[in-house]
């Protein structure tokens, strides 16, 4: 049985994650020689950088609750950005979408398992209509996705610090927050020593789920060849506006989904007063996942694996958290950067095509 050629999409495909690895190697050394430079125990920061996270089951728990609300943020972004579409309004969904959940866990009285779900559901459609709207403004009046999601993000945070203080706020907490959560809208913990909850289940599941949708399904295939290519996508038929607004409403529901599994898993109040950053955390996971949603979970636990790496290592020695920031650039700038290591591509493309020529001949 012949082996199958080696074509130039596959070596395409293996240059992006080699570049992807050399991309998070070269930070880390500068991460660790920065380490080295600014620290007076160097070895041991980075030990408790590298080694931290694993040296308890609480710390080992923090990271993957840190995981989890990552997963759902670059599932989001990696469906916009599938389509081409710089939608940052991943934040605000995630924000509202939370929101959304701890309303409907307050002021619904609903069995146990029902009344999560139904909470969860209530953030997912909140989620959607944030993120359709920028969605709906690039189609209609051709206006760029990214400022006007951008600015969207400001209105929601104020509208959602307005829900809080005048509908939801229970003036007895001593802070800003709802009324306490009842038990039958948390999501039960699965570990003990850890707040590891069953939304971890549920952001896995998404994972396969937003696969097969993107890469098994003619919707899927719409989304990506409209990203691709907007005007063969038109040509070939593909309705690239309503395509664009899926991918939005799609994006938007699964962040909404991961705000309101945040705020049921890990907290007992809505106290959120500004803008929780995963939907950003969502880019830098979509830009090291390639936008694939398969590797969305091990770019996710690398990035909560540093940032709870660093935040160990702050506590325990001289070392400023703020390290993670500079790995998490370096690996942004060398990733984007088309012509890092394009020189090699190129010359693995050209040896491979001289090796099916010279084959094509002998036979």
């Amino acid at each position: 049985m012949k082996n199958k050629p080696v074509t130039t999409k596959d070596i395409e495909k293996q240059f992006e994650i080699i570049r992807v690895l050399i991309a998070v190697v070269i930070a880390l050394i500068v991460a660790f020689a920065l380490i080295s430079v600014v620290s007076e125990q160097p070895i041991e920061a980075l030990k408790q950088f590298l080694v931290g996270p694993l040296m308890s089951v609480r710390n080992f728990g923090n990271v993957m609750e840190l995981f989890i609300p990552l997963v759902f943020a670059g599932l989001a972004v990696c469906i916009m950005f599938q389509c081409n579409q710089f939608n940052m309004g991943a934040e605000g969904a995630f924000f509202l979408g939370g929101l959304g959940a701890g309303y409907a866990a307050v002021n619904f009285v609903l069995p146990a398992g029902i009344h999560a779900g139904v909470a969860i559901l209530a953030g997912g459609v909140i989620g959607a209509i944030v993120c359709t709207i920028p969605g709906l403004i690039k189609v209609k009046w051709k206006a760029n996705e990214t400022v006007s999601s951008l600015m969207l993000n400001y209105i929601i945070l104020f509208l959602g610090s307005y829900i809080l203080q005048y509908i939801m706020l229970d003036t007895g907490a001593g802070y800003p927050a709802s009324h306490t959560f009842p038990k039958t809208a948390k999501l039960p913990i699965m570990i003990p020593k850890t707040r590891i909850h069953t939304g971890i289940i549920l952001a896995i599941v998404l994972v396969f789920i937003v696969y097969l949708f993107l890469y098994k399904t003619k919707w899927g295939y719409a989304i990506r060849m409209t990203g691709e290519n907007e005007k063969f996508a038109r040509y070939s038929g593909i309705s690239v506006g309503g395509t664009i607004i899926m991918s939005q409403v799609l994006g938007g529901a699964v962040a909404g989904v991961g705000g309101a599994t945040e705020v049921l898993g890990m907290y007992t109040r809505y106290s959120w007063t500004i803008l929780p950053g995963y939907g950003f955390d969502g880019i830098i996971i979509a830009i090291l996942a390639k936008n694939n949603p398969i590797f969305v979970p091990l770019a996710a636990f690398f990035l909560a694996y540093l940032r709870i790496g660093a935040d160990i290592m702050a506590r325990r020695t001289d070392v400023a958290p703020e390290v993670v920031a500079i790995v998490q650039s370096l690996i942004i700038i060398l990733v984007a950067a088309k012509m890092f290591l394009n020189k090699y591509k190129h010359r693995k493309i050209v040896q491979n095509s001289e090796m099916q020529n010279n084959v094509s001949e002998v036979a």
